[in-house]
């Protein structure tokens, strides 16, 4: 008898576990259909008016009118990106907190930061691989040189001139620069600024011999014949400037890299939420008018990719970037 009671008593707790189980997914189907109840922020972790700005801001107004609530930019500064990134980090995964996360904070921080405050793989899930965005090559006019084997030659011949600028540590266009110098068996010295436009007007005025940047913020001074452009950093040449050479074709074999842009939520984002969310990035970044601002306008590569490419992208770029840190002993300061 009593045994028999203990069988019942063990069957019925086994089918009350298996029914709570059962009821957990339906749990988050139903959360994700409640979504969103109020507005959503999307932390942008640099300065207004740069490119991670701008991308957040087209796809925070498409995005807040595809689900029916704001989605409202949040800019939060400071430490080539890892302020606004921690913040987001510790943020609850309820779909209220997206992220605007580039090279920087999900490739080139987790070697050059040794106290890192967040892990960029750990902590965040992947949403959405928006787009490269390549670099050009930018002197001074006076500097006397026109090509990039000139300017190399530049930098073996005369110590001096062996500087390079860039909108600050850990920034893609601060390991191009230490990429150069490895490359080229060259010890460069590195001058972080606070941006682009102060970086480019101390080598526009030959303070600083050269930087990487992107070439929407290099063109009013190259129109106005303030610095020129000598190279491009991708595989390819781009569609903005198809005359100017990649920095393979123009003599640095093997050189090749691409700043990047994409969008993460904390960690553990219910599924339903993050499906959601990355079904309706890759849309707006294929509506005409978005393709239009991001490629022809501000020289993107637009890609939409998934969750799992960007998770794809990071495996790749970490390792890279951490090797170049290493090698070449790059510092945050």
């Amino acid at each position: 008898m009593n045994q028999t009671s203990g069988s019942r008593r063990a069957a019925l707790q086994t089918l009350g576990a298996l029914g709570i189980a059962s009821a957990l997914p339906g749990i988050a189907v139903a959360q994700a259909d409640a979504w969103p109840s109020r507005p959503i922020t999307y932390v942008v972790p640099f300065t207004p008016g740069g490119s991670t700005d701008v991308i957040g801001r087209v796809i925070a107004q498409k995005l807040g009118e595809a689900l029916g609530q704001p989605v409202v930019v949040d800019n939060k500064p400071g430490a080539a990106g890892a302020v606004g990134a921690s913040y987001v980090a510790k943020a609850k995964p309820d779909g209220y907190t997206l992220f605007g996360g580039t090279i920087s904070t999900h490739a080139i921080n987790a070697s050059l930061y040794k106290n890192l405050p967040y892990d960029p793989v750990k902590d965040f899930e992947p949403i959405s691989l928006v787009a490269f965005l390549p670099n050009v090559l930018i002197v001074d006019p006076n500097l006397g040189v026109n090509t990039v084997p000139e300017l190399i030659a530049l930098l073996k011949k005369d110590p001096s001139k062996r500087t390079f600028a860039s909108s600050g540590a850990g920034t893609s266009t601060h390991l191009a620069g230490e990429m150069l110098g490895d490359m080229i068996g060259v010890k460069l010295t590195h001058i972080p600024y606070k941006g682009t436009p102060p970086a480019m007007l101390d080598v526009s005025s030959g303070q600083v011999t050269f930087m990487f940047d992107q070439i929407t913020a290099a063109l009013p001074l190259v129109q106005a014949g303030k610095l020129k452009l000598l190279a491009v950093t991708t595989a390819k040449r781009m569609a903005l400037a198809p005359q100017l050479p990649t920095m393979a074709e123009a003599g640095v074999p093997g050189f090749e890299m691409a700043s990047w842009q994409a969008v993460y939520a904390p960690k553990d984002l219910p599924k339903p939420i993050a499906q959601r969310l990355s079904t309706e990035i890759a849309r707006i970044l294929q509506m005409p008018d978005v393709k239009d601002k991001l490629t022809n306008q501000l020289g993107m590569e637009v890609v939409a990719g998934s969750p799992a490419q960007l998770a794809a992208l990071m495996q790749k770029e970490i390792p890279r970037w951490g090797e170049l840190v290493r090698k070449s002993g790059a510092s945050p300061n």
